[in-house]
C-alpha cells in the first residue's frame, strides 16, 4: 500500500482547479501562440518543455487516481 500523501493547498477546495489542469492549460496556450512562428518546433527546448509538462501533468494525475484505488 502506498503512503498517505499530505493533501496539497488546492486539495481543500473541490472546485479549485488542479494544478496539473493548470499546467496543461498553461503549456497548451503557449504552444498555440508559439507555433505559428516558423522554426518553432524545430527548438529543442520546445520538446523538452513539451515532456517536462506533460510527465508533470501525468505524475499529477497519478497521485489522485492512486488515492481513489486506495
Amino acid at each position: 500500500r502506498a503512503p498517505a500523501v499530505a493533501p496539497g493547498p488546492m486539495a481543500r477546495d473541490p472546485q479549485a482547479p488542479r494544478s496539473s489542469a493548470v499546467l496543461a492549460r498553461l503549456t497548451l496556450s503557449a504552444l498555440e501562440r508559439g507555433s505559428d512562428q516558423p522554426g518553432f518546433w524545430s527548438e529543442p527546448e520546445v520538446h523538452r518543455a513539451v515532456l517536462v509538462s506533460g510527465l508533470s501533468v501525468l505524475l499529477h494525475a497519478l497521485t489522485p487516481l492512486q488515492q481513489d484505488l486506495g
